[in-house]
């Protein structure tokens, strides 16, 4: 098998073992099973223009954006799901909307995706904004705010170009050291980096650009009409899915490597949260406090855990008081607690009467 082989067999086998939600870690290669190590024939300045060179083509050129597309949906498929889609097409137009309020770099070079056939919960977004959700994510988390938080976070990843810095790391470990003593140049060069480019084009491999990317993601759902709180709810489901199920049976799709423990990120999130409401709102196991009171014990639903419903509650509150609806009266409308014109909640069984929840507001906000 000649070298351009051995080297894309190897990652490719290694790509694939590769989780992809919220950013996927890089998986490890020792190259010195693939190839002997022996003298450098190649200078090491020509293999990093060439590696360069082929970042920029993928994350920059729009020919090179739309093959990283093309082949990422042979690879894991396109859904034929026509709702999955619709809610996506509606997702990525919302939030584009969020990030343009602060970076407005995002126009010119927009997200293109799709969603996979892929049946686990999964997102990724590499070089070039290209983006994919997979069908298992929509069937599996039903609440669209939920969405928006994670592929506010893949746009986090998109617009620092986070995929782009990783993969210059993974290039430099993988092709310089791999090509050592080999004599290999030109289109062989390069041929080489466009396949572990495209191997390691959703391998974020760092801790520091998954928390930026959480803060991204959040900064971006404040700025539309969705829910700030889902960035604490969809981690709280991923608190309790982690604690039902084995992790190779979630294929390590919520603690890969690279990425802080979901339970920090969600109280990340909460803090988050509560310094956007001013510091007036936080929630905790389910409780609800407006400034250091207890609100009120949210139930489960049907769908939810009381920690999860809690923290929609919370993100209402944070945006009335950030909005400073909190100036005004807390009601009831059509069932709905109301703060100004902030819907904060509508009671479920388990929960307390509307009428209760604003007369204990009005009391303590």
């Amino acid at each position: 098998m000649n070298l351009k082989k051995k080297i894309t067999a190897a990652l490719t086998a290694a790509a694939l073992s590769v989780s992809l939600t919220f950013g996927a870690p890089v998986a490890s290669a020792d190259a010195g099973t693939i190839i002997g190590v022996g003298s450098v024939l190649i200078g090491a300045s020509q293999k990093n223009a060439a590696l360069n060179k082929q970042i920029r083509y993928y994350d920059e050129s729009e020919q090179g954006r739309l093959e990283l597309y093309d082949a990422f949906k042979q690879k894991y498929g396109v859904s034929e799901n026509g709702a999955y889609k619709a809610q996506l097409d509606r997702v990525i137009a919302n939030l584009t909307n969020g990030v343009a309020a602060v970076d407005p770099t995002i126009k010119e070079k927009p997200y293109i995706y799709f969603v996979s056939a892929q049946s686990s919960i999964n997102a990724a977004c590499s070089m070039g904004h290209v983006m994919m959700v997979n069908e298992g994510t929509f069937k599996n988390i039903t609440n669209e705010d939920e969405i928006a938080a994670i592929v506010g976070h893949e746009m986090g990843h998109g617009q620092r170009s986070h995929v782009a810095k990783g993969n210059k790391k993974a290039l430099q470990k993988y092709v310089i050291a791999s090509l050592a003593g080999t004599a290999v140049g030109g289109g062989e060069l390069t041929s080489i980096i466009a396949g572990v480019a495209f191997n390691h084009s959703v391998a974020h491999g760092s801790r520091k650009y998954e928390t930026e990317a959480d803060l991204l993601g959040f900064d971006y759902m404040v700025n539309t009409n969705y829910n700030p709180g889902a960035c604490a709810a969809v981690m709280q489901k991923f608190v309790e899915l982690e604690g039902k199920s084995k992790r190779s049976s979630l294929e390590k799709i919520f603690l890969p490597s690279d990425h802080p423990d979901s339970d920090k990120r969600r109280d990340a999130y909460v803090k988050k949260l509560f310094e956007y409401s001013g510091k007036h709102v936080t929630a905790k196991d389910g409780i609800v406090t407006v400034n250091n009171k207890i609100l009120m014990k949210v139930a489960a639903s049907d769908t939810m855990s009381s920690a999860e419903r809690s923290y929609f509650v919370l993100g209402n509150l944070a945006a009335a008081y950030h909005h400073g609806q909190s100036k005004e009266a807390a009601t009831v409308q059509n069932g709905t607690v109301m703060l100004g014109n902030q819907p904060i909640i509508t009671p479920l069984a388990g929960d307390e009467d509307a009428y209760t929840i604003a007369e204990r507001l009005n009391s303590i906000k």
